[in-house]
């Protein structure tokens, strides 16, 4: 089971109200939301290994060197020597070492690799998975790892984590008219505003799922730009024939990368705290109670 955090704990966030403070009045209540989240998918599911997989860069800059506008609406400081920093509520940004702090003691294994986002993380996980992956995330971009044949499918959270959509490629084709595979050119052709992506113009989703089931993939829909036989109307061969520059470069930035160098992590569910007196020291002062509690519960059964 892969772990989407920073999409999981956001969530968190905008779910459990900000009532819900630390004993010196700082609210964790996307802390305590994580840790029930966790705690419900390993109760529900009984996963064999766990990862929390972070966004050590959630900008890349090799992905915005290829598309200017990707993520630039959500950043809120430029940093010449570093990653750009991204616009989170005030009471959010100080949650997120709590977090971390947290699942480390736990023992829960937590990955982030500079110069990639955790969904690069998540991909190269999934492609080095030997066997039946779970990605739980509320981003639609992973929706391109979903792979029947390898066990490989989304949990999308509709409802907090209680209630979860299970995303396969018999629902991806219901929805969307594509498989796994054709998620990432679907993504792309129609663009998508909360990435900055900016998409053909006038291709919608509806048009992309048609050319890819007319010439199954993007790189069979540009050479059809090429073929005067082939059945495009005259303003999607121009529009797709002007936006060459950008479909050249987007599958790069759109797919997830499946070659992250990985650290060597234990990725084993801990079944005890990796460090119990960190963990103490962290539910004391931070007020982190049944939420933690629960969830040794869980990780011990």
């Amino acid at each position: 089971m892969l772990l989407d955090t920073a999409s999981l704990y956001f969530r968190a966030y905008f779910g459990v109200p900000d009532s819900v403070k630390a004993p010196d009045g700082t609210p964790v209540n996307a802390v305590r939301g994580l840790l029930d989240f966790i705690d419900r998918l390993v109760k529900d599911h009984r996963p064999d290994d766990l990862v929390a997989c972070m966004d050590a860069d959630w900008r890349p800059q090799w992905r915005v060197d290829l598309i200017p506008s990707y993520k630039a609406h959500r950043v809120a400081e430029e940093h010449e020597a570093g990653p750009d920093e991204e616009e989170v509520p005030d009471t959010l940004s100080p949650q997120v070492p709590v977090i971390e702090a947290v699942l480390d003691a736990l023992g829960i294994a937590r990955v982030g690799v500079e110069g990639y986002e955790a969904d690069d993380v998540i991909g190269t996980f999934t492609a080095r998975a030997k066997g039946p992956v779970d990605i739980v995330t509320g981003d639609r971009d992973l929706y391109q790892l979903v792979d029947d044949a390898r066990g490989v499918r989304v949990l999308y959270p509709l409802k907090g984590v209680g209630t979860l959509r299970v995303t396969d490629e018999a629902w991806l084709r219901e929805k969307y008219g594509v498989d796994g595979r054709g998620y990432a050119d679907l993504a792309l052709l129609r663009g998508d505003p909360s990435d900055g992506l900016p998409g053909v113009p006038g291709i919608g989703e509806k048009t992309a799922a048609k050319l890819l089931a007319e010439f199954g993939d993007l790189a069979g829909i540009m050479a059809a730009v090429d073929d005067p036989t082939a059945k495009l109307t005259p303003s999607q061969r121009r529009r797709l024939d002007e936006s060459r520059p950008y479909v050249e470069v987007a599958p790069t930035v759109v797919r997830v990368a499946a070659d992250v160098p990985l650290p060597d992590v234990e990725v084993a569910v801990p079944r005890a705290p990796r460090d119990a007196e960190a963990l103490e020291a962290l539910a004391a002062r931070w007020g982190l109670g049944g939420s933690l509690q629960r969830l040794l519960t869980t990780l011990a059964e």
